[in-house]
């Protein structure tokens, strides 16, 4: 009795827990039911919200556009995004930053920074030395770095979807180029917590442009693999990836459709822009002939003049699509000449000759790490928007070998819906299909580190030994653990990129260091010096590739095993209260399950690092080191057919190493037994003589980073705080406009409203007098002194001239609503005088409102009436510009109080019993039909078959029977007239 009551007072606690997680979430998504994703392109971006109600939207910026220039302006006093900056290239060049993204995460003497200068020379680059990168340099006093510029952006794009979803929205999605490095992705982070984001996933925007083309194609999807290549180009780079989908059984959902990017090619540079800036090469030279013998100025010498054949080019090669040629002109190009010149497309193509020839460059690329052949691939779509260029298309089509290429995806939007799909799977505001995603890892990552060795007796020597952390096209996120079991004293390690031959010389200058961190551990001599007498098991470092393809070293611990004696023990509340709170899931306190809760270090060494692949000699020993996988690592591993083939190899060695496990702790397993079949009493003695007991110890780490230095804290606090004061700024701008045109558009309107009849009946000469010149003041005070007004200023001389003009409006809004509140007001009056009317007339008997009740109706509408009548005779003695004594809000309190009463009333006859009828001497009711009339004299009666209706004469009523039907049938007239009132 007493365990049944112990286990209801768990069970009640673990359910109050549970509700308490629960509500603890429900007000934690409370203020984030909408998510973003943000497709930031080199040239536009796209934003898509996912709110309750709106599924997956495209974002509409202020201009009603679907697509947003990623372009800032900045300046002393103020700052211009999207459109507004991309005007603002022409007449200010200097302060207009576009194209920004390729400076991310990349030092001074990066090709692309060089590059940079030379196409958009009116650009200052300042040079910060201890991060050896560049900021852009606006004024003497102004100057910000791209992760601040990209920070502006992703704000701007924040406020644009808070406005589409009229709520506010910390949650977003952001796709980056797949080719990102690992300081460009961070520094992506970086932008999005100086703008204030909370990023869910960095997405590879060809991953997101497959997730959009697999979520809206969910039924083609099926345990055939099937392989589609997209090939993007955009403005400034080309991404070919090749693209597996099919589906596979998860562990939760069952089967699920899932997509494997098997192989990705990339080219940095070619792209739209690249094409543009050819074209406006050319008319620039076109230019210069035009004036050749006029001592004129080289055009590429003036900004603004550039700036302007730059945003042609753009037109020429958008109109050049679709026509063989096309006539270029600039009006007032430099010094008031205009600039006219006929384009043809053949003259594009030459000029973009060598451009097109690299287009199949990343789908070599793509096929060569895929490991797959053209054959295999069964559909080619084009994505981005320079695949529009008909040039590049027949390129393409060549180099792919196909009767057609696949158009059959919105080229400029699927990557944002792809993102946001995905931003609403992790989100848990909302519930999603699940559709499997399984990334691939562009650039591998191994681990090195030195270690001595004795060759022979008294001969040390020192060893260099590589792991592969993560492997070339290997899945992510996912999560490693690599053992160093031969050191007992502090030591480094390296992590570094691995083999990036597949990369050309020049990729390689851009790609910049090869080496990301080198890892300083402390306290590895203290951790043995705490557990003496225990085993040390190896120095286990945990790495983490996460959904944003960000690597990094969660933790370093020092593992010690040791036999220690057990003795059964009866489990404690807290540790009942837990396996109460799992069974509630329907979980059970396993084996497997006792295990992960108490070897903390086994939990996450499913995936361990892979042996050197190049030191086949040496496998047998470094593989104690490293921890190796039980399989031979000294064979590559084999290629993966099948989108399901890796998760089954991880399943496995999972499996292995929880048998493993098992085996070392007999004691669990007798616990966890003896709930079913209990074990002989020798076997479980024995269980629970020795049991082997795992110690951790935490290890210090000091990180260099080698690659690009991370801002600090301070750093990035102080380009927060810099970018939420100009936020202020522009916001405090923004009320002040709206003030200044709400003052002055409330002058304009009362003036002109001084001149119409209605105005002028309610008021005097005077008092329009005295308007007007008031109004007058007003505008001249704005015209030459309200451009250094202040908001506040702004705002009282509003509210002055309002208060001022409110008592001409106040009678000209009385009058307007006089007609529609007398009418209202009459109407109820009569429906509720003939409602008082028909009450009275309803028989005592059948009556169901008291008399109190009928007095206190008839009162209500005798008081309306006099109010109404002494009212309008008082409002019809006063001077129309007089305030009027008839107010719409009486009227509407009058009708109110009267609307009460009736519908009390009626209210009370809808729920009403009707009064049981008097009985006849026979003891029963006559029920007459609701058409009975006084003419009746009986009912007719019906004989059983076979009987003529003439066998029986039928009886005539007596006098008193038919009285009694009279009566009733008067008073079911009554009645239904008094109904239908």
């Amino acid at each position: 009795m007493v365990t049944s009551v112990r286990r209801q007072r768990l069970r009640r606690l673990a359910r109050w827990a549970l509700m308490a997680v629960l509500l603890a979430d429900l007000l934690a998504l409370s203020d984030t039911l909408a998510v973003m994703s943000v497709d930031l392109g080199s040239e536009s971006m796209k934003v898509a919200i996912v709110k309750p109600g709106v599924p997956m939207e495209i974002v509409l910026n202020k201009e009603s556009r679907r697509k947003t220039p990623v372009t800032v302006t900045l300046k002393e006093n103020e700052r211009f995004f999207g459109d507004s900056a991309a005007s603002m290239a022409i007449k200010n060049p200097k302060a207009t930053l576009r194209y920004f993204q390729q400076l991310l995460g990349k030092q001074e003497d990066n090709p692309h920074v060089a590059l940079y200068r030379v196409r958009f020379p009116e650009h200052e680059l300042g040079f910060d030395p201890r991060r050896q990168t560049v900021y852009f340099q606006i004024s003497p006093q102004l100057h910000f770095s791209p992760e601040e510029v990209l920070g502006m952006v992703l704000n701007y794009s924040r406020s644009l979807a808070e406005d589409f979803a009229e709520q506010p929205i910390k949650d977003a999605v952001i796709t980056v180029p797949a080719f990102f490095n690992q300081a460009e992705r961070r520094a992506v982070l970086q932008a999005a917590h100086m703008a204030g984001l909370k990023v869910l996933q960095l997405i590879n925007d060809n991953t997101a442009t497959a997730l959009s083309y697999g979520v809206f194609r969910r039924k083609d999807i099926n345990t055939t693999a099937q392989n589609i290549m997209f090939y993007d180009m955009g403005s400034g780079s080309t991404v070919c990836t090749i693209v597996t989908y099919q589906t596979v059984k998860t562990k939760d959902a069952g089967m699920q459709p899932q997509l494997q990017i098997r192989g990705v090619g990339f080219d940095r540079t070619l792209g739209g822009l690249e094409m543009e800036l050819r074209l406006r090469e050319h008319l620039a030279g076109l230019f210069n002939e035009q004036r050749k013998g006029q001592r004129a100025k080289d055009v590429r010498e003036n900004p603004r003049a550039m700036a302007k054949l730059l945003r042609e080019a753009n037109r020429l090669k958008t109109v050049l699509s679709a026509n063989v040629d096309h006539m270029a002109q600039i009006e007032g190009l430099m010094d008031d000449v205009d600039f006219k010149a006929k384009v043809t497309r053949v003259e594009f193509e030459e000029l973009c000759t060598d451009l097109f020839e690299r287009v199949p460059g990343p789908v070599q690329q793509a096929l060569q790490s895929a490991e797959m052949n053209l054959d295999e691939i069964e559909q080619v779509i084009l994505v981005g928007g320079a695949t529009r260029v008909p040039k590049v298309q027949e390129v393409l089509l060549k180099a792919v070998r196909k009767e057609e290429l696949g158009k059959n995806i919105n080229a400029d939007e699927a990557a944002a819906m792809g993102a946001v799909y995905q931003a609403a799977a992790l989100s848990k505001a909302f519930k999603v299909k699940p559709f499997v995603v399984r990334d691939a890892v562009i650039y591998p990552i191994l681990v090195e580190f030195t270690r001595e060795v004795e060759e022979e007796p008294g001969v040390h020597s020192l060893k260099h030994n590589k792991r592969v952390l993560f492997s070339r096209m290997g899945p992510y996120p996912q999560r490693k653990v690599i053992t160093f079991n031969r050191y007992s004293h502090d030591f480094n390690f390296h992590i570094n990129y691995g083999d990036l031959s597949f990369l050309g010389p020049e990729d390689l200058r851009v790609f910049g260091s090869q080496n990301l961190t080198t890892v300083k551990l402390k306290g590895v001599g203290e951790s043995f010096k705490k557990y003496p007498d225990y085993e040390s098991k190896g120095i286990k470092a945990h790495f983490n590739l996460d959904e944003s393809g960000v690597l990094s070293l969660v933790r370093v611990e020092s593992v010690f095993e040791t036999l220690v004696e057990d003795s059964p023990e009866e489990e404690s509340t807290l540790t009942k209260l837990g396996n109460t709170i799992s069974s509630l899931f329907g979980g059970g306190t396993t084996s497997d399950a006792k295990e992960n809760g108490t070897d903390t270090v086994q939990e996450e060494e499913e995936s361990p690092a892979e042996g050197s692949k190049d030191e086949p000699g040496e496998q047998a020993e470094l593989k104690e080191e490293a921890e190796a996988p039980v399989e031979d690592t000294s064979q590559p591993p084999p290629p993966e057919p099948k989108g399901d083939a890796a998760p089954e190899r991880e399943q496995a060695t999972d499996k292995e190493n929880g048998e493993k496990s098992e085996a070392q702790k007999p004691s669990e397993k007798g616990e966890t037994g003896s709930e079913g079949i209990s074990p002989a009493p020798e076997e479980e003695k024995k269980q629970n003589l020795a049991r082997k007991q795992r110690m951790v110890a935490e290890i210090g780490v000091e990180l260099v980073v080698l690659d690009l230095p991370d801002l600090s804290e301070d750093e990035l606090a102080r380009s927060a705080q810099k970018l939420q004061d100009l936020t202020v700024r522009d916001l405090e701008k923004q009320e002040r406009e709206k003030a200044a045109n709400s003052l002055e558009a409330f002058i304009f309107e009362t003036q002109d409203k001084l001149y119409q009849p209605e105005y002028q009946e309610v008021s005097t000469e005077e008092q329009r007098e005295e308007i007007s010149g008031r109004l007058s003041a007003a505008s001249t005070w704005l015209e030459d002194e309200g451009f250094g007004a202040t908001t506040v200023m702004l705002k009282e001389k509003l509210a002055e001239l309002r208060k001022l003009c409110q008592a001409l409006f106040f009678r000209v809004e009385e009058r307007k609503k006089w007609p529609e509140r007398l009418s209202a007001l009459d109407n109820l009056l009569n429906h509720s005088s003939m409602f008082l009317k028909g009450a009275r007339l309803i028989p005592e008997m059948d009556q169901i409102f008291t008399e109190v009740e009928m007095t206190t109706l008839e009162k209500v509408i005798n008081e309306t009436w006099a109010w109404k009548n002494t009212t309008m005779a008082e409002q019809a003695k006063l001077p129309a510009t007089e305030r009027p004594v008839l107010l719409s809000k009486d009227i509407e309190a009058k009708m109110m109080a009267l609307d009460r009463e009736v519908q009390y009333l009626l209210n009370k006859a809808k729920f009403a019993k009707p009064r049981p009828r008097p009985k006849d001497k026979n003891g029963t009711r006559a029920e007459p039909p609701l058409n009975a009339s006084a003419s009746d004299h009986g009912e007719k009666v019906i004989g059983p078959p076979g009987q003529s209706e003439d066998a029986q004469p039928i009886s005539e009523p007596d006098k008193a029977t038919q009285s009694e039907q009279k009566e009733q049938s008067t008073e079911q007239k009554r009645t239904l007239k008094n109904d239908e009132l």
